[in-house]
């Protein structure tokens, strides 16, 4: 496990084991200063870390939240420069895949308003299983707009069909 995709779980962890809600009770969020609005199905906690994304050190902010027996996430960060925007996409799902001990994943169809178009940007149904063995699914989105990534997640033993629509489709980009 790098020390990007490391620091991301051990965050998500954290947010889940004080963050317990057993109902999903969406709300509308900014995000990024305002350049991202999506729908989280309770009340995200935020976390800023220093990372190695794309071969720099970025801060990578994260707002996390359990709701349903599942954890929501949205990972974010500003890389400045436009030529590392594409490898930082590829980094962040390779990351995800690699947390999970998978190495592919099944491509989903993908389309947030306002996001910079990407050849990079996708959206991917993850099954693999936990460091303590216990198996699991995720499906995640990466994205940018302009020199900022974005990763929304969602990670649990079941994934619902309905929320994912509800949170995935919520993604707009944009000031």
């Amino acid at each position: 496990m790098n020390s990007l995709s490391g620091r991301v779980l051990a965050a998500a962890v954290a947010t889940v084991l004080t963050a317990c809600t057993p109902t999903l009770d969406w709300r509308e969020l900014r995000a990024a200063d305002g350049t991202l609005t999506l729908l989280l199905p309770c009340k995200p906690a935020s976390h800023a870390r220093k990372v190695q994304l794309a071969g720099q050190a970025v801060t990578l902010t994260l707002l996390a939240c359990r709701a349903g027996e599942v954890t929501w996430a949205l990972a974010h960060a500003d890389m400045v420069d436009p030529a590392r925007v594409t490898p930082a996409l590829d980094e962040l799902r390779q990351a995800a895949l690699a947390n999970l001990g998978a190495t592919t994943g099944a491509a989903l169809p993908l389309a947030v308003a306002g996001a910079t178009p990407n050849p990079s940007s996708s959206r991917v149904a993850i099954s693999g299983h936990l460091p303590d063995g216990s198996a699991v699914q995720e499906e995640l989105a990466v994205f940018a707009r302009g020199t900022r990534v974005f990763q929304a997640t969602a990670v649990g033993a079941r994934l619902e069909p309905q929320a994912l629509q509800t949170f995935f489709t919520a993604l707009r980009a944009g000031s």
